[in-house]
């Protein structure tokens, strides 16, 4: 069960960003930046760990001030997600037959 935690998920923010991407088609880099409540460099240092692990793909478009960049989760991000998921809730439910 705890070997099924992913720490790259794991961290607070980026749970709640997959979280938010698992529901998706895409999320806009500034509506992930107003729910998480985070800033700019927080959001772009989250995101782009998750895009090492393989987890989101980033759509950059434009240039200059009508620039936007988007999200999407990948299939290998989301049975990730759904194994960290499936780990938190084992723990949270406790031992069989408590």
């Amino acid at each position: 069960m705890i070997e099924d935690l992913d720490p790259v998920i794991h961290a607070p923010k980026r749970l709640a960003a997959m979280a938010m991407l698992s529901s998706a088609s895409s999320v806009s880099f500034t509506f992930l930046r107003e729910h998480l409540d985070i800033s700019d460099s927080d959001l772009s240092k989250q995101m782009a760990t998750l895009e090492k692990a393989g987890y989101v793909e980033t759509t950059k478009s434009g240039r200059g001030r009508g620039a936007s960049t988007t999200f999407r989760i990948t299939a290998v991000g989301r049975r990730a997600y759904a194994r960290h998921r499936a780990a938190l809730a084992a723990i949270l439910a406790g031992p069989e037959g408590a």
